[in-house]
């Protein structure tokens, strides 16, 4: 019998939902964490997420105004109310309508500006490759003149002509090479 019964001693189902103790939150913090806590008892449900709240749209202007207010006396008490209800309702239309152009407008600037960043940054960036790339073949050639160098030493006076012909042709190469060598050395102050 004692088997069939809860923690509260009355008959029922069997391994059923244990009762949680009531925690009253005290600050927001403390809410917070509840909640999280009672989502993460079962990660398998999914959260309710809220839609977004839609935004405040003035209600249209009426297309035909029936009871036009005119100027003439004998006007009742009661219409000076419908007036300013009615201007009240225009000016707040309208001013909607402005934030929403200075909101786009500054989309539009934010966008533009956003553009502008990246061509600057792609600018930047092909600048410093086309530096990384000049230093590369300038490596390149400094080691190809060593290679020549060396083969010219192994073979000696064998083609001493075409050699002075390359050796000019080198001399004119780091002439152009030092003419472009960058204005700072990384590492160093």
């Amino acid at each position: 019998m004692a088997a069939h019964t809860q923690k509260n001693n009355k008959p029922g189902k069997t391994g059923g939902k244990e009762a949680q103790p009531l925690i009253i939150a005290k600050t927001p913090a403390e809410e917070q964490r509840l909640k999280l806590e009672r989502l993460m008892r079962n990660p398998d449900k999914p959260a309710p997420i809220p839609d977004r709240p839609k935004e405040w749209n003035p209600r249209a202007p009426p297309e035909f105004v029936r009871d036009v207010m005119g100027s003439s006396a004998g006007a009742g008490s009661g219409e000076f109310h419908v007036y300013r209800h009615l201007r009240r309702r225009e000016y707040q239309r309208q001013d909607f309508l402005d934030k929403m152009a200075d909101k786009q407008d500054k989309d539009v600037e934010y966008l533009d500006k956003v553009e502008q960043n990246k061509k600057a940054a792609e600018e930047r960036t092909a600048k410093r490759r086309k530096k990384r790339d000049k230093l590369k073949q300038k490596k390149l050639m400094a080691k190809k003149a060593k290679q020549v160098a060396k083969n010219k030493e192994e073979d000696g006076d064998k083609s001493s002509d075409s050699s002075e012909e390359e050796e000019e042709e080198e001399e004119e190469r780091e002439a152009e090479d030092d003419a472009e060598a960058p204005s700072f050395i990384m590492g160093k102050k």
